[in-house]
């Protein structure tokens, strides 16, 4: 490659953080670097990618156009290096994989008892999280492989694929609670009563307003609204399986409610081989 891998990632995560010490420190790498890397790309192309006049460098108009065109590059690079780890078949002795309670696909048992075959010797390590979680735990490099709720947009370094199945979330009370007894409560009725809502451990941007109670995880706000303490939105697969026969749905206008999920990885850290495997299984939609 003519242009350097470094040099090209630097100006990506530089460009999309607005701030060259924000890309240093999500590069690991000193701001000197970064500003080296970027200026170096800058004399090769001939080209000012970024107007330092400003506080905060900002993109040219060349730098805009030319941003395309590297992140293509970097797609590119990534898939290369997926396919190289699919064909070099070098296993890695160690796989976490960050399941979302959003998603539970009708051949999952199928699908990790056909993974148990493949990679008996295999480390596995299951955790569960929810939106932001997950995305940290990738960038950290504490789990290889997620799934969550499509967010609305991912940072430049994680991977994200659509996964074919969606799932179909619903609004649970228990049969105790005062709202049980109306079928098709209006939104004033809703906000009126207490939510349980979720909440991830990193920087949350859907709170709602009003009275609320929240939990990391879908299973806790389960347990939650079983207990009476408010309503919560809950994947209607969690509620069938772990409901101990306490909860009712309700169905205000638009509910229930389907929602797709995504794969997500990281560009920096991709997975191995048997984690590649894992994704492309999911990613059809079936176990076979």
């Amino acid at each position: 490659m003519r242009y350097s891998p470094e040099a090209l990632l630097a100006f990506v995560e530089a460009a999309a953080l607005g701030s060259f010490s924000a890309a240093a420190r999500k590069l690991k790498k000193s701001q000197s670097t970064i500003s080296t890397a970027i200026a170096n790309l800058e004399a090769d192309l001939d080209l000012i990618l970024f107007d330092r006049q400003s506080r905060q460098p900002t993109l040219t108009v060349a730098g805009h156009k030319v941003l395309g065109h590297v992140q293509e590059i970097l797609a590119a690079s990534e898939r290369l290096d997926a396919l190289s780890i699919r064909l070099a078949d070098k296993i890695e002795p160690r796989l976490t994989i960050v399941f979302s309670d959003t998603y539970q696909p009708s051949y999952h048992e199928s699908l990790m008892a056909q993974f148990e075959q493949r990679y008996q010797d295999i480390e596995l390590e299951c955790m569960v999280g929810e939106g932001e979680d997950v995305l940290d735990l990738l960038q950290s490099g504490r789990a290889h492989l997620g799934m969550l709720a499509v967010q609305p947009d991912y940072p430049s370094d994680i991977a994200a694929a659509r996964l074919p199945e969606r799932t179909e979330m619903g609004i649970f009370v228990s049969r105790q609670h005062p709202l049980a007894s109306v079928a098709h409560p209006t939104q004033e009725q809703l906000a009126s009563t207490r939510q349980l809502y979720l909440n991830s451990y990193i920087n949350n941007r859907n709170k709602p307003q009003g009275r609320v109670w929240s939990a990391p995880s879908y299973l806790m706000l389960l347990e939650m609204a079983e207990q009476g303490f408010g309503w919560a939105i809950l994947p209607h697969w969690l509620v069938k399986q772990y409901d101990h026969g306490h909860l009712t749905e309700l169905q205000p206008r638009g509910w229930p409610m389907l929602i797709s999920v995504d794969a997500v990885w990281s560009k920096l850290t991709p997975p191995g081989p048997a984690g590649f495997w894992l994704l492309e299984h999911l990613l059809s939609g079936s176990s076979g």
